[in-house]
């Protein structure tokens, strides 16, 4: 996890979760970053549930990186999806994007189904905390 001192949580006798952390503590700045959509520098969307995602995930990081963080400085994500079963059905597609921007770092993280974002076009909607050195 970089150079931030985060420690992942994981209750001895629990199962170890796939794609996401239980818990991290951590020391260090806390960063704070509003919801990240699938839009890119233009305001142009990604096409699709995982375009839209791996843009998200590279909005969280150029956020971020202003604060002199990467991905394995983020302690929590929450997600926000306007499809939950579209979620769930591309598990894969989503896992590839995800390493493919975060690498192998696997913060807290909730995902929430809900009816819609404030824009129109947006299928999923991505909060950050992050504890940067």
């Amino acid at each position: 996890m970089a150079d931030a001192a985060l420690t992942v949580l994981q209750p001895r006798a629990w199962p170890r979760p796939a794609g996401y952390t239980h818990g991290i503590v951590g020391s260090g700045r806390l960063v704070v970053l509003a919801g990240q959509i699938g839009w890119d520098e233009n305001g142009d969307f990604a096409t699709g549930l995982v375009a839209q995602t791996e843009q998200a995930l590279r909005n969280i990081l150029a956020v971020l990186a202003e604060a002199g963080g990467d991905s394995g400085h983020l302690a929590r994500l929450t997600w926000f999806v306007t499809d939950i079963e579209a979620y769930r059905g591309a598990g894969k597609e989503l896992g590839v994007a995800w390493r493919r921007v975060m690498g192998r770092n696997f913060p807290a993280m909730s995902v929430i189904g809900i009816a819609s974002l404030v824009e129109k076009q947006a299928l999923v909607e991505i909060e950050a905390i992050a504890i940067v050195p």
